[in-house]
């Protein structure tokens, strides 16, 4: 009896297997969509930052104006620039070392390790509206807990949200808070690649624990740290969600985004064609950052492949 396999498809279903056009059957709804809802935007988004548009009324043609006055009359667009620069040079830093502290201790092998880190990264599921509403709550100056806390110590807490010396900050420790929890489970999985013969050869040769950390797991650790780079000064560029439930964009235009200030060119004064402007500039403003980090990452990311 032979076991050789059988080769009597029906020759219908030969020509469907050989037929190219079933392999673009397959991914034709996926095309339709990039089209539709990706490419589609994108080029019409480029297109109309050339005109006015009052999303009501007729487009008007008006060249490089939007841009023009995006950078010579508009006080708003230089503000918003600012404060969103000086978010991410203070958040995004931050939040990478805090990430990694908590990923540091987590990583102790310890009896229930698997529940700690659960809980740790639950509240980075829940909804970035839900986070800034409890925040609010946290940071009301009268009965907010972080001010009853500290009352205990004989200090009076400021106005976190109303003060434009303090609204800022309290954006930054939210977002160290609220991105912390994803970052910390990519240096975990960067953490379990590092080899131990390292650590062993470190531990032989006397290095003490802080030697190893400096020595050992943070050049391991460079390519997570370079990919939580990139993924956080794009997330802080484009942030929205706090400052629009949180402070829309007060006190004093201190929390003023750029994400915040372009939604409010585009849905609440209908400037479609300026809005549009602004979303290109701030995708320049992302390359640019992205490129400068990747163009610096050939003198401080360490990959396992070199080390062999």
């Amino acid at each position: 009896m032979s076991l050789a396999p059988s080769n009597t498809l029906h020759p219908k279903r030969r020509r469907g297997i050989n037929n190219p056009f079933t392999g673009y059957g397959f991914v034709a709804l996926w095309m339709i969509g990039l089209l539709a809802f990706t490419a589609f935007p994108l080029i019409f988004s480029f297109v109309i930052s050339f005109f006015r548009w009052g999303l009501l009324d007729t487009p008007e043609f008006v060249g490089f104006r939007n841009y023009i006055q995006m950078f010579t009359i508009d006080r708003m667009f230089r503000q918003s620039l600012r404060v969103t620069l000086t978010y991410s040079a203070f958040a995004v830093p931050l939040s990478l070392i805090f990430a990694l502290a908590i990923a540091m201790i987590l990583n102790i092998k310890i009896k229930g390790q698997s529940i700690f880190r659960t809980l740790y990264y639950l509240p980075s599921v829940i909804a970035g509206v839900a986070v800034s509403v409890v925040w609010m709550w946290m940071l009301q100056p009268d009965f907010g807990i972080l001010n009853q806390f500290l009352s205990f110590f004989g200090i009076d807490g400021p106005d976190w949200l109303g003060d434009p010396n303090w609204a800022l900050t309290a954006m930054i420790v939210v977002a160290i808070w609220s991105t912390s929890g994803p970052q910390v489970i990519i240096y975990l999985a960067g953490l379990k690649n590092i080899p131990q013969d390292l650590y062993e050869a470190a531990s032989i040769d006397g290095a003490g624990r802080w030697y190893r950390f400096t020595h050992v797991t943070i050049p391991m650790l460079t390519p997570t740290i370079f990919f939580n780079l990139i993924m956080g000064i794009i997330g802080s560029l484009s942030t929205f969600t706090q400052a629009f439930v949180m402070t829309d964009g007060g006190p004093a235009n201190s929390t003023l985004f750029y994400a915040l200030y372009l939604y409010n060119r585009a849905f609440r004064d209908l400037q479609m064609g300026y809005a549009a402007a602004m979303s290109w500039v701030l995708f320049l403003i992302i390359v640019f950052f992205t490129v400068l980090v990747f163009k610096s990452s050939v003198l401080w990311v360490h990959y396992e492949a070199e080390r062999k």
